[in-house]
């Protein structure tokens, strides 16, 4: 099986990391507070796709085709990888919490939803670099 390249998945998560950085140490109902939190809620939505995006590619050997790995949802991306024991129980569970999140709001960019964005940040991110690994692992 050929390696799946990884490099702009680890952008969006330098990206989102940068911004969740940055978004500490600026002032609430500041213009730079709103940039870096339209920038963590991008780089969030960002690194999500992507995720469950290579993590399809991972699971396409187990498969018999691409095409049939090709159909698979965002969350049958992540009920497969638990199948096949890529991701334990509790990540695939945090992973269709991050979904929910990102589907429940997709529209809504105001404070309520940075609010809720902003308590899954450490938990995302760690999980997006643990899911990195497991793609990047041959």
């Amino acid at each position: 099986m050929s390696s799946i390249n990884t490099e702009y998945l680890q952008r969006c998560i330098d990206t989102l990391e940068k911004s969740y950085e940055m978004i500490k140490t600026a002032k609430e109902n500041s213009i730079e507070y709103e940039m870096y939190r339209n920038s963590l809620v991008k780089g969030f939505e960002m690194t999500l796709e992507q995720s469950g995006k290579l993590l399809k590619k991972k699971l396409e050997p187990y498969f018999a085709s691409k095409k049939i790995a090709d159909t698979l949802v965002f969350k049958d991306i992540f009920r497969h990888a638990l199948k096949h024991s890529l991701l334990n129980e509790d990540a695939v569970n945090r992973w269709f919490k991050y979904r929910d999140n990102r589907n429940n709001t997709a529209h809504d960019y105001g404070v309520a939803f940075a609010q809720e964005t902003l308590a899954l940040i450490d938990n995302f991110l760690l999980d997006a670099k643990n899911l990195k690994k497991v793609i990047d692992n041959e």
